[in-house]
């Protein structure tokens, strides 16, 4: 780690500061040429840890930068995750007041409710499905309260940046179960996803490291690095499969994932 105590808690009043008035935080990765993913993580942690403090909960967990694409685009051949909170879920079909997110964008993906605790490494594909209670489509709202792009510099977010942003995490809405999810062949499920009524992206949950199952196992070999588990009626967003969709105010967002449902979350103008 290259940050100090003190300057990781001076950027987590930042990022909470950010979050509260909708007023982005410069980009970390600038501020701190230094910093490294073991600080990220320590930023991540500790303001979630003040956010539970206030009255939040965990109730699960979220796996990013899981496509080829995005991991090219910062420069990087791991996902990363962050906790998700209480704060975030939200019932289908969902409407998100305005003002509540800074720069909303939405991600398709599917999401697993977990029925038995998951730990440590070299886990099988066995051993994830067996701790699975059900599969959902799910969407994922994103927001930046970091900025996307110093406007000074042209420099863009890191992955340093976005770990720290606790993987972007603002919302997420879920739909019904997928029926004999383990008989399907995960990789196949897709999205087509519409900003008022107009396709904008579409893809196959094959784009998650070849399999959302994979995610999971990822998810749960770098929690045991530090002591963690995935727990017991905890969700677990696998990973997009497609690229986010911007969602400014008055926007109608819904994911088409065909057989499983529609689901559709609205941002107030």
């Amino acid at each position: 780690m290259a940050l100090t105590a003190d300057e990781i808690l001076d950027v987590v009043s930042r990022l909470d500061h950010a979050e509260k008035t909708g007023e982005q935080t410069g980009l970390l990765s600038l501020a701190f040429p230094e910093i490294d993913m073991d600080d990220s993580y320590s930023i991540q942690e500790e303001w979630v840890r003040r956010k539970c403090a206030r009255g939040d909960s965990i109730v699960g967990w979220k796996i990013g930068l899981t496509s080829k694409a995005m991991q090219a685009a910062l420069n990087i051949d791991i996902p990363d995750s962050g906790p998700l909170l209480r704060s975030m879920v939200f019932e289908a079909p969902a409407v998100v007041p305005r003002g509540r997110f800074i720069q909303p964008r939405v991600e398709a993906e599917l999401a697993f409710v977990m029925k038995s605790r998951l730990a440590g490494g070299n886990l099988s594909r066995d051993d994830i499905l067996s701790a699975i209670d059900y599969a959902v489509p799910a969407l994922e709202i994103l927001d930046t309260r970091i900025v996307r792009k110093d406007h000074k510099t042209g420099r863009t977010r890191t992955v340093f940046d976005t770990i720290a942003d606790n993987a972007a995490n603002a919302g997420i809405v879920t739909g019904r179960p997928v029926a004999g999810f383990r008989e399907v062949d995960l990789r196949w499920i897709g999205a087509i996803l519409s900003r008022d009524g107009d396709v904008e992206e579409t893809g196959l949950a094959a784009g998650v490291l070849n399999d959302p199952i994979t995610a999971v196992a990822w998810l749960a070999e770098r929690l045991h690095t530090y002591g963690q588990s995935i727990e017991p009626g905890q969700l677990v967003l696998s990973g997009s499969f497609i690229r986010p969709v911007e969602a400014p105010p008055g926007s109608l967002i819904s994911g088409d994932f065909g057989p499983y449902g529609i689901i559709e979350c609205r941002f107030a103008d």
